[in-house]
């Protein structure tokens, strides 16, 4: 599919002058662990793996999400199941991501700097998932399906960061209980998930999914990690198994307090430089975005952001351009980074569809900032409220237009005044602090 060019939309829009900008530097008070590999080390010897064996095989269940030290965190969790005398394999725990293909998964984890080599045990990518057994919920038979690679295991253990879920929110949602129920449950299980979870609520399925694997599968328990605001490690804490639903309430509500989010509630546009499926299961955060757009929950009342134009997609993500449909402006630079078949299999297993719509695409920076600003209405460049991050997840610098300075909250420090956004081609040039 052929966009327009500079030149056939050109005209349909005039020019419009930028707002000067202000460098902002945003640091709420948050709690950061001094040695988190060593707090990951006294967790894990806290699971209660003594009906195993030496010799048994222990899988280490890891997702595709851009956790800190996720890579040391998984080559520690190795270290523990070796220092025992186990045998251990890490399996991806990431439902269809990376095109719900074994080498997709692979390339997912590589990209987070977990392989072989690094973690010192072999990865188990195989996307074969069996069936436990069926549920209902609601209305729904569900069946619940497991990856092979881990119920080949004498034990199951995962690891996942515990946070605020980008299509829900309920005192469970992304975490340790997610991710044995969605994560493990390869491309089928998810997909079992999601179509049910749309119709009868997410809680509702993942309580029994988790309850039926718990009784199945030889699951050890989990590593749970709780970021703070500048995406840092601030908790971590292994959960036994048959306490995931107990425990993650509270590391959630913990989660909640430490998350980052925009600096100001009311944004009329919003630019993100990436999106990508390590930084977040919608490419970018629905919460700091305000915009969850799936079928049964309302997208939040706070933010409230007009527009969004997101420019392109991370490296890392390897075309995953899921989420890219909460945007309303992109430009082609992002749509030739789109990998439509890892995109799909994300969104037809997920169900939210919207989430990989494709939104308006515009050739470059230029004319998609002067088509937003258009589309704002009486644009006036002194009142125009402007937001620009990096990706919702890296908050911690970001740029404003004159406009919201004022209502900058007291842990925002404006470091620079006056600074003037110019193109190159078309493209975007912010001069460097």
């Amino acid at each position: 599919m052929e966009f327009p060019d500079r030149d056939d939309v050109d005209h349909l829009i005039d020019a419009q002058p930028l707002p000067s900008f202000a460098r902002v530097e945003y640091d709420p008070p948050s709690e950061t662990l001094a040695d988190p590999l060593g707090a990951a080390r006294a967790e894990l010897d806290r699971i209660d793996a003594d009906d195993l064996e030496p010799g048994d095989t222990v899988a280490i269940g890891v997702g595709s999400r851009g956790i800190d030290r996720i890579d040391e965190i998984a080559a520690a969790a190795v270290d523990w199941a070796e220092a025992r005398g186990y045998d251990p394999v890490v399996v991806p725990a990431m439902g269809s991501h990376g095109g719900a293909t074994p080498e997709g998964q692979r390339e997912v984890l590589s990209a987070l700097g977990i392989d072989e080599e690094r973690v010192g045990a072999p990865i188990d990518a195989r996307m074969d998932a069996e069936a436990l057994a069926t549920v209902t919920v609601g209305d729904t038979d569900v069946p619940v399906y497991f990856s092979t690679a881990a119920l080949d295991a004498d034990g199951v253990v995962v690891v996942n960061r515990v946070k605020a879920h980008t299509n829900f929110s309920g005192p469970i949602e992304s975490g340790l209980a997610k991710m044995t129920v969605v994560g493990l449950g390869k491309q089928r299980g998810a997909k079992s998930f999601h179509s049910t979870a749309i119709a009868e609520g997410y809680v509702e399925t993942l309580t029994a999914a988790l309850d039926v694997i718990e009784s199945a599968v030889p699951l050890l328990g989990g590593l749970a990690l709780v970021e703070n605001f500048e995406e840092e490690l601030g908790h971590v804490e292994a959960v036994p198994a048959g306490a995931f639903l107990d425990r993650e309430p509270e590391l959630l509500e913990r989660a909640y307090d430490e998350m980052a989010t925009l600096p100001v509630e009311e944004v009329d546009l919003l630019v993100v430089d990436e999106i990508g499926k390590e930084i977040s299961g919608a490419g970018m955060d629905t919460n700091v975005i305000g915009r969850y757009r799936v079928l049964n929950a309302p997208d939040p009342e706070t933010p409230d952001i007009d527009l969004i134009y997101v420019r392109g997609l991370t490296e890392a993500t390897k075309g995953n351009g899921n989420g890219i449909g909460l945007a309303d402006l992109t430009r082609q630079a992002a749509i030739d980074q789109l990998d439509t078949r890892k995109t799909y299999a994300n969104a037809l297993t997920s169900g939210s569809l919207a989430k990989s719509k494709l939104p308006v695409v515009a050739p470059d920076d230029e004319f998609a900032i002067r088509t937003g600003l258009a589309a704002l209405g009486g644009y006036d460049p002194e009142t125009v409220r402007i937001v620009w991050i990096r990706n919702t997840e890296d908050l911690g610098e970001l740029h404003v237009s004159e406009a919201v300075v004022d209502d900058l909250p007291e842990a925002a420090t404006v470091r620079e005044r006056d600074v003037t956004v110019t193109f190159e081609d078309g493209t975007a040039r912010i001069p460097e602090s």
